[in-house]
């Protein structure tokens, strides 16, 4: 994570006026996803506790990654954002922590490696304990709960007591968050991260993967290339250490306010819980609570745009969250499906070019692409999300714009979860090892192909190394 503060290119102040906004303006308008809160006061009162914590991120952590994607955006730069597809409390310790790393980093290295550009490090963790449902209730065996909607609200179990919306639970997230981020931190300021040593990144299980061979040939590339740079030039400080930021959904509201502070020698306010939110699909509402909260925060800021968005309404929601158009403001992150993207993708781009709007382009290969197979199991075929990440680059080129980046749900764990891939899983393999309480994730061959198929798909021909 960027640990100094960086002098950024990006518009300081708003060039123009808009409607009044207040940290809890969003408490008047729609709020879509909230949990039911049974005891007010037991609310009221973790969020004076929430409001008191320290912040987990600082403004110019959040500006430094703003200027990164307005260098993406003009194509000089590359979004590597992923991680799980809902945190668990369970899952902060220093196995999964530094596991999930490792697999951003290997990424990393393929891509800088492949594309001769920078790469944004963007993690889906350290705050990714909220999960939106498609419905409010669960009902198992005549027995009707509310949805289980992430370790921030409530518990998976299937009972009353685990179900319940709990308040105490947001205090248990920045406290796990803070955990997470403190690690993650160390792991980079002792050298975690260290271009010098990309071998020590390696799971203990790669060797078994087909693309073992091919990454070992591209680490050993790097590695004579960096000892041939460094005998000429001396040793280079910038190979030892990588940055990091952190992303979450910015779905439960009263957390994401509580968190959201003024801070000495800078103008607006900043939402302290993460470097990145992003707003879902359905929670995307013109009037809405959450459009309404991310649009007065100074941090970058992401919309997942699916098939059912209407142009209009695409543009519509650029007017509210960037109307001043801010470099590295806003990012449109698509996700389709391989079946709906060709048809869906291009006039929402058209949609954007017709305005001249600035924007980051990502795709999201796999929320669009789960199933349920006959079991119940939801599963995610690679084939598939495959399939969309390639239409998505093809459908950029030829429109003009530029796919600037992933945003992937994956782990640095032995599962199996998504059918496909370099080992070719079946829907046997599932029982092995499937862990995911919510949506499948891609392990960690998995996601390492997925990153060589981006390189092979962008034709980059350039030399150099850049970190």
């Amino acid at each position: 994570m960027a640990a100094s503060e960086t002098t950024s290119r990006v518009a300081l102040r708003p060039v123009r006026e808009t409607r009044p906004w207040a940290v809890d303006s969003w408490q008047a308008r729609p709020a879509a996803q909230m949990p039911r809160y049974d005891d007010p006061v037991e609310l009221a009162g973790a969020l004076e506790n929430l409001g008191k914590l320290p912040p987990l991120v600082t403004s110019w952590e959040i500006l430094a990654l703003k200027q990164q994607l307005a260098d993406a955006q003009e194509g000089k730069r590359f979004l590597l954002q992923g991680g799980d597809c809902a945190e668990a409390f369970s899952d902060c310790n220093n196995e999964v922590i530094a596991n999930r790393l490792k697999v951003l980093l290997q990424m990393s290295l393929v891509l800088v490696h492949g594309l001769r550009m920078p790469v944004s490090r963007v993690g889906r963790f350290a705050g990714q304990y909220a999960k939106p449902r498609s419905a409010d209730t669960e009902t198992i065996d005549g027995t009707t709960l509310p949805a289980y909607r992430g370790d921030l609200v409530n518990g998976p179990e299937f009972t009353p007591a685990a179900r319940r919306a709990d308040p105490a639970r947001m205090l248990e997230g920045h406290a796990r968050s803070a955990m997470t981020m403190n690690f993650v931190r160390a792991l980079i300021d002792g050298g975690f991260a260290d271009l010098h040593h990309p071998e020590y990144w390696n799971l203990s299980w790669v060797e078994r993967s087909p693309l073992a061979a091919e990454y070992r040939r591209m680490v050993d590339g790097i590695s004579g290339a960096m000892h041939f740079m460094e005998t000429l030039t001396g040793p280079i400080a910038n190979f030892q250490r990588a940055e990091f930021y952190t992303s979450h959904e910015a779905l439960l509201l009263p957390y994401e306010q509580a968190l959201t502070r003024q801070v000495p020698r800078q103008w607006g306010w900043f939402d302290l819980s993460t470097h990145f939110p992003w707003i879902g699909m359905r929670t995307a509402a013109l009037d809405g609570a959450h459009a309404e909260f991310c649009r007065g925060i100074r941090n970058p800021v992401a919309i997942k745009v699916g098939p059912s968005l209407r142009a209009e309404q695409l543009r519509e929601l650029i007017d509210i969250l960037n109307p001043d158009d801010e470099p590295g403001r806003l990012t449109l992150i698509h996700r389709m499906g391989a079946g709906g993207i060709g048809q869906h993708l291009p006039r929402l781009i058209e949609a954007v070019k017709a305005n001249g709007r600035r924007v980051l382009w990502v795709c999201d290969p796999m929320h669009g692409n789960t199933e349920k197979l006959g079991n119940g199991v939801k599963t995610r075929r690679f084939a598939n999300i495959r399939s969309e990440l390639e239409q998505a680059f093809d459908i950029h080129a030829e429109l003009g714009t530029r796919l600037g980046g992933v945003h992937l749900e994956l782990t640095g764990e032995d599962v199996t979860e998504c059918l496909g891939g370099a080992r070719d899983l079946s829907e046997l393999d599932l029982g092995r090892a499937y862990k995911s309480t919510v949506d499948p994730r891609l392990n960690y061959e998995q996601s390492l192909e997925l990153a060589m198929l981006i390189v092979r798909k962008s034709g980059a021909g350039a030399t150099g190394l850049q970190v």
